[in-house]
């Protein structure tokens, strides 16, 4: 069976994150992410996870306690400054991002074009080789539309001989179902 958009971001994490690495969950949300990713980096690696909502950070915050998470630093702020919350020269290996808004949340508070950009901008400037930036689009939303296509426009911008780019998304399926960009930057 294929993979929903959720699970094939999880598949493209597992093969490129190793124990020890450093990656980042730029949407906590509910935390299921960043419980996932604390898996994968394991004992030597780091997560650092970020929202700008109290909501998110307490529901992670409660997975993290009750499943004794030593890997994982949880911020209140935006994607958008991620980079000044990391130790300096911190490089990362993959970083997710769940755009649209908190499930079970107030959804008139949602992720935005103008700070998504800007966090993947500044976090592809940090990124490793053979590292990845996974974002699972939703657009069955107004703002989600326009933030996935902005998002798409400025991926089809990336050099090709610095990144490969990959969409994966169900076309045949009503309610705008979530679609997946994988950015990947190349060996130099």
């Amino acid at each position: 069976m294929l993979k929903t958009a959720l699970h094939f971001s999880h598949q493209l994490l597992t093969e490129c994150i190793i124990p020890g690495d450093t990656v980042i969950d730029a949407t906590m949300g509910n935390g299921h992410d960043t419980l996932f990713l604390s898996e994968l980096v394991g004992y030597t690696g780091h997560v650092y996870a970020f929202d700008i909502q109290d909501k998110a950070i307490e529901s992670t915050q409660k997975k993290i306690i009750a499943q004794s998470i030593q890997n994982t630093t949880l911020i209140k702020d935006g994607h958008e400054h991620a980079v000044n919350h990391l130790p300096e020269n911190t490089k990362i290996k993959a970083a997710i991002f769940n755009l649209g808004y908190l499930p079970r949340g107030d959804k008139h508070i949602t992720t935005t074009s103008d700070t998504t950009l800007t966090a993947i901008n500044q976090l592809l400037s940090i990124l490793e080789e053979d590292g990845r930036l996974i974002l699972v689009l939703y657009s069955g939303h107004e703002e989600g539309m326009t933030e996935k296509s902005d998002v798409l426009t400025f991926s089809q911008t990336l050099p090709q001989d610095m990144y490969s780019v990959l969409t994966y998304q169900f076309i045949n399926q009503q309610n705008n179902p979530p679609s997946v960009l994988c950015i990947e930057k190349k060996r130099a």
